[in-house]
Order: structure tokens, then C-alpha cells, then sequence
């Protein structure tokens, strides 16, 4: 349920009929359980532009939360200090909806009104093998997008992947060379030894940089021969980035592949609709686009050039055939790039192009999710000791074996396979929530013993909290099933806090799905996971007395399917044994 939704209706009720009704409540869960469940902050804010005495408003405000009493919602209202009002929920309240939300498949979370929401991620460039480079885009954009459809919109993946351009000449030219002596098939295993050789040659050799050129005028020309060659390496390419989704578990279909390559036959259209409308205009022989609303360090319009002076286009043009694209054919509502934060300024400048040209209108969301760089211990960005970018398929492979030795250690008994099953799961998982437990918009240490750990807030310590909950419900002799004969009781305050926070898993992430945050719910998934283990180790559950023992193994219950659904949206592994 939307827990906070729903107190909000009565506490923006008590500010109106307190007249307070033009300042906000600021009705935030409590900063410790000793403050109750939720706090009132508003009332300060508003004493003092009224230059009242705030408890007097605070009182006030109580005063017209008696409702909440009367319907048996909280246990008491108190006045902390010099205003802050701190709400306790009442067990009866939080045991009902609790209850209710242990019988519904979907937690309590209700689908919202269904929203066509293309996400852009991962965005590899086809030229090359994925790098660490395109982790984050890929966790983060994958994260969001299960979030999304969770809350029941039409979210998905549109992998705007790069494969078109210059150096596709440059490769085509050099998969001729290497086929002539029966050596491609070989030289294309390792793309990136592929592209270094290709890239030499090119540098190297004027008869072959004449001839790549050649293929690029053909590529740009429809030539069938050289797109036939184009399409060969295009296949292979995506073979290597659809294995590294495979091994990160992301829900990218290769049906909602469009790369710039789709976009061709768009890209002098959407110029000439520019230039038509008179938004684009020709400067110094380049077709530019000068955007008043974003200003140089000169205080001068921005310039947003299109098109280059020789007809060639732009990554800019690309995009803004994309967005078109989305738009008109999808008819996306909202559109979502995860890009680095370094691209920031093109977002800016394309977003307000495509305002401008109309091409997206204010109903649409256009929203550039930045995030930072994933730093070596050094602090530098993460790359190997000779300071070569780092294959992602080989980071996700040292994961694995670094989780299996892991594994191994801790329990030796294990076979072979379950040793695979679990250290995949293990390692995968940690390098996904190494990164979506930190705000996107910070750069962050990329560390293998932090992460690997069994301690903190880790991948590792979540996957053992829920594999502890399935443990102690076998243990049980009961279903795994939550039982409709036992009812939920909240006759400690514990239970009333552990409840509280399982009860506020929609407005987690409803906030993720708003602000595309996923660190959001990654800080409430460990919260509950720490919450039940002090809660577990304080009531020795099985030892108890019938009625409250089969209360406590339904919010056992209760807290796995959160914690399994919660791990589920962020694309980490559950398992039933470690």
C-alpha cells in the first residue's frame, strides 16, 4: 500500500483545518524508532512564517489528528522538542495491512496508468566489446526498466547501439584483408584486438585508408556488396554483447534493437523539417540550431550543429531522428537515456531542439539519467595495470571465480554444481549492487572485497538474509506458504516497526520509478534485511508460544517475499540455499 499516500490524506486534512493549508506538512517516515513511525516537520516552517510559537501550531495540528485515533490508525500523536510531531501506528492497523499484503501476489504495489517508456541503455558501440565502461548503464537502465514494468507500464529497452559511422569502413576493409588469407572468422573472436589492428593498418597504409573510405562512400550509398560485409560484422558484434546480457541477466531484446543504422534514411528529413520550421539554420555552410535558452560561458546562444558543412551528419542528428522516431511512431510518453554524466550539455541542448521543433511536446518526459564514473582504487577510472579498458565479459567472469573460492571456503560440503549455481548468482549479483546501492550521480570505488562480502550492505548479505528466512521456515515444519488460519500480531514495538517498513515497500518504489533512483530501494532492501536479522536474533522465533509463533513466521513470510520481490526489480539472484 501507499502507506505515506495514505497518512498524507489526513495530515494535509489537520494543516487545512488548521489553517494551514498554503504550507506544506512534511509528513517523512521517522529517523529512528524511537520518534515513532512517521514525523511532521511542517509545523515549524509554518510558526515561523506566520511568526507563531510552533507548538502552539503543533497542537494545533494534533488536535485535528484525532481521527487517526478514533479509527484506530496510530496509538498516539506526541510533540517532540519545539514542534516535530512524531506519529506511532497502531499494531492493530499495521497487522491488518500487513495481512493483506502477504495474500497479494503484488505485495500490496498497485499497477499505475500504463505509460509507453522506451529506455536507452546500454548503448554499446558495435565496433568494439563491451568495456566496464557500459556497466553502469546497462545495471541502471535494467533496474529502472523492471521497475517500471512492475508498476505496469510499457517499459523496455531500445538499445540505441552504434553501428554506423567512419570506422566501419576502416573494419570492413580490414575483415576483406583477413578473409583473403583465411584468418577473419579468427580475428573477429577478439573485437577489440580487431579494432587495434584494423586501427594500425589504417594508420599505416594510404592504400588501405583509401580503400576504407571507399567502403564508407558505398556503406552511406546502399551498396549490397558492402552492407552485406557490414552486416556480417554487425552479427558478430551483437553475438558479443548479447552474451555479456546474458551473463548481467538483463532484460534487453534483441527485437527492440535500433541502432544509429535505422535511423539513415531519417536524418536529412529531420534536418530539412528543421530548416523548414526555421529552427535550423545554415552558419558558415553547417545546418545549426542556436538555442537562446542555453547560453556559452560568452553569455551567446549555444550552437547545435546538425549537419556538417560537407552534408555528413552528427550523433546529434541521429538523436534527434530517434527521438522522432519514438515519439511519432512509438508514441512514447516518456523517454529515458541512461548516459554518463560527461554528456549532460548535448541532453540539454537536444532536449531543447526537440522542444522546439515539436518533435516532443510537454506531455512527453525527456530525461537524461547521469550517472558517474566507476573508479579504481587509485581513484582513476577503472582500467587494467597497463592501463588498457577492461572487457566487461572478463570482470563478470572474475566475479564468478572470485565468489566461487568464496564459496568454497565457507562451505566445503557444497557439489560442483551447486558451487556454479551459487557463485554465479553470488558474483553476478554483487558487482550489479555494488553500483545501484550508490546515488548514480556519484562516482564510486569499484572494490572486490566490499562488495564479495558476507557483511554490510552487500549483495551477498541480502541474498543470506533471505536464504536465512527460507531456512527458518523449512525449519518450521510449516509451508513456505503463508497460512490464512494464523493471524499477523504486533504485541512488541519491534513488530510495529518491522511492519511499519515492510508496509512502505510501494512508496520505495514509486520513488524509484519518479525520481530513477534504484539506490532508493537497494537502502530500504538492506534496511529490512538488518531489521529482521536484530528482530530474529532478539525473538528466537520457533521457541515461542504457538499463536505468536505463527504470527512471527508470517512476517518471516512476509519479509522474504519483500526482500526476494525487491532483489527481483534490481536484477540480483535469490537463492533458496548458500
Amino acid at each position: 500500500m501507499e502507506l505515506q499516500k495514505f497518512l498524507n490524506n489526513y495530515v494535509d486534512k489537520a494543516f487545512e483545518d488548521s489553517g494551514l493549508s498554503s504550507y506544506p506538512a512534511l509528513l517523512r517516515p521517522a529517523s529512528k524508532p524511537e520518534f515513532g513511525h512517521y514525523q511532521i516537520n511542517g509545523a515549524m516552517g509554518a510558526a515561523k512564517s506566520l511568526k507563531s510559537n510552533p507548538r502552539e501550531i503543533a497542537e494545533k495540528v494534533v488536535n485535528n489528528l484525532s481521527c487517526l485515533k478514533d479509527e484506530g490508525i496510530v496509538d498516539s500523536i506526541e510533540i517532540l522538542g519545539s514542534g516535530f510531531i512524531n506519529i506511532f501506528l497502531s499494531g492493530s492497523f499495521l497487522s491488518q495491512r500487513a495481512f493483506e499484503c502477504l495474500f497479494d501476489e503484488r505485495l500490496g504495489v498497485k499497477k499505475q496508468p500504463k505509460q509507453i517508456i522506451p529506455i536507452d541503455y546500454p548503448s554499446a558501440n558495435l565496433a568494439k566489446e563491451m568495456h566496464v565502461g557500459h556497466l553502469r548503464a546497462s545495471i541502471i537502465g535494467d533496474a529502472l526498466n523492471r521497475v517500471l514494468r512492475f508498476l505496469g507500464h510499457d517499459a523496455f529497452s531500445q538499445d540505441h547501439v552504434g553501428d554506423w559511422g567512419t570506422q566501419f569502413g576502416m573494419l570492413i576493409t580490414y575483415m576483406v584483408e583477413t578473409e583473403k588469407v583465411g584468418q577473419s572468422d579468427v580475428a573477429l573472436a577478439d573485437l577489440e584486438a580487431f579494432y587495434r589492428n584494423a586501427k594500425k593498418r589504417f594508420e599505416e597504409s594510404e592504400e588501405f585508408a583509401q580503400t576504407a573510405r571507399s567502403y564508407v562512400v558505398q556503406l552511406q550509398g546502399g551498396d549490397e556488396k558492402v552492407l552485406a560485409l557490414w552486416r556480417r560484422f554487425v552479427q558478430v558484434s551483437q553475438k558479443h554483447c548479447q552474451e555479456v546480457y546474458k551473463k548481467l541477466g538483463l532484460l534487453v531484446n534483441e527485437s527492440n534493437l535500433k541502432g544509429e543504422s535505422s535511423y539513415n534514411d531519417d536524418l536529412q528529413p529531420t534536418v530539412d523539417e528543421l530548416v523548414q520550421k526555421g529552427i535550423a539554420v545554415n552558419s558558415d555552410g553547417a545546418k545549426v540550431v542556436f538555442l537562446d535558452e542555453i547560453k556559452d560561458k560568452d553569455g551567446n546562444p549555444t550552437a547545435f550543429i546538425i549537419q556538417k558543412r560537407d552534408g555528413g551528419f552528427l550523433y546529434s542528428t541521429t538523436d534527434l531522428a530517434c527521438i522522432r522516431y519514438r515519439v511519432r511512431n512509438l508514441k512514447a510518453d516518456r523517454i529515458i537515456y541512461v548516459v554518463d554524466v560527461r554528456q549532460s550539455l548535448h541532453f540539454k541542448e537536444l532536449f531543447a531542439t526537440v522542444r522546439k521543433a515539436g518533435f516532443a511536446t510537454e506531455k512527453t518526459q525527456l530525461e537524461h539519467i547521469a550517472f558517474g564514473t566507476m573508479m579504481g582504487k587509485d581513484g582513476k577510472p577503472f582500467k587494467t595495470r597497463d592501463g588498457n579498458t577492461i572487457k566487461l565479459i572478463d570482470l563478470l567472469n572474475e566475479a564468478v571465480e572470485r565468489a566461487s573460492e568464496l564459496v568454497r571456503q565457507k562451505n566445503p560440503a557444497l557439489s560442483n554444481e551447486e558451487v556454479t549455481k551459487i557463485s554465479t548468482a553470488v558474483g553476478i549479483s554483487s558487482i550489479k549492487y555494488a553500483d545501484l546501492s550508490k546515488n548514480r550521480t556519484s562516482d564510486y570505488i569499484f572494490n572486490w572485497e566490499g562488495m564479495l562480502s558476507f557483511e554490510g550492505n552487500t549483495a551477498p548479505y541480502l541474498q543470506y538474509a533471505y536464504t536465512r528466512i527460507q531456512s527458518l521456515l523449512n525449519k518450521s515444519g510449516q509451508s513456505i506458504e503463508p497460512n490464512a488460519d494464523h493471524v499477523i500480531l504486533a504485541t512488541v514495538q519491534d513488530e510495529r516497526n518491522l511492519l511499519c517498513l515492510l508496509l512502505q515497500f510501494e512508496d520505495v518504489i514509486i520513488t524509484v520509478a519518479k525520481d530513477c533512483m534504484p539506490h532508493y530501494l537497494a537502502s530500504y532492501l538492506f534496511q529490512l534485511a538488518s531489521s529482521f536479522s536484530k528482530f530474529y536474533e532478539k525473538y528466537p522465533i520457533l521457541k515461542e508460544k504457538d499463536e505468536i509463533r505463527n504470527s512471527r513466521l508470517q512476517i518471516a513470510r512476509l519479509t522474504g517475499r519483500t526482500l526476494k520481490q525487491g532483489m527481483d526489480l534490481l536484477g540480483l539472484d535469490v537463492l533458496d540455499k548458500m
